[in-house]
């Protein structure tokens, strides 16, 4: 029995070697935050430009997993929300969410605040699904412009 549990172990290891799911992948979430810019550049003049610079950056890290982010959640600390309408992200893509408006497209979203979100100071950024349960978290202190997470 103890060759056999063995032989499994090595069949396991071998196969997520070869097909790259090894261990960052089994304790890491395959979706989740990237990167955090949350110090637009130049001036905070409040802009459509300057929201828009603005963003956080939501990455399907799965080789064969899409996810269907519809209903899902992007909210801070101070209970700003931005919800999913229908999005599906593809296997080794990402999408950036830009505070301000804009046309979204499969890698680019737009909040439509009229206000900066993320606190230069120190904030944290919460992915939750549709039915509330937090799929990843990105948390910073302060930032002269964006943190990967």
């Amino acid at each position: 029995m103890r060759v056999r549990l063995l032989a499994a172990a090595t069949v396991l290891s071998l196969t997520a070697v070869l097909f790259g799911a090894g261990p960052a992948e089994a304790t890491n979430p395959t979706l989740h935050f990237s990167k955090a810019y949350v110090n637009s550049p130049g001036s905070d003049t409040g802009t459509n430009y300057s929201l828009n610079g603005e963003y956080v950056v939501i990455s399907n890290s799965s080789y064969t997993a899409s996810y269907t982010l519809t209903g899902y959640t992007i909210s801070d600390r101070s209970a700003h929300v931005y919800r999913f309408r229908t999005f599906v992200l593809r296997p080794r893509a990402s999408v950036t969410l830009h505070t301000g408006s804009g046309t979204n497209t499969s890698t680019n979203l737009y909040w439509g605040s009229r206000a900066y979100i993320w606190n230069n100071t120190g904030d944290t950024a919460y992915l939750k699904n549709s039915v509330g349960t937090l799929r990843d978290s990105c948390s910073w202190g302060i930032v002269s412009s964006y943190v990967y997470c």
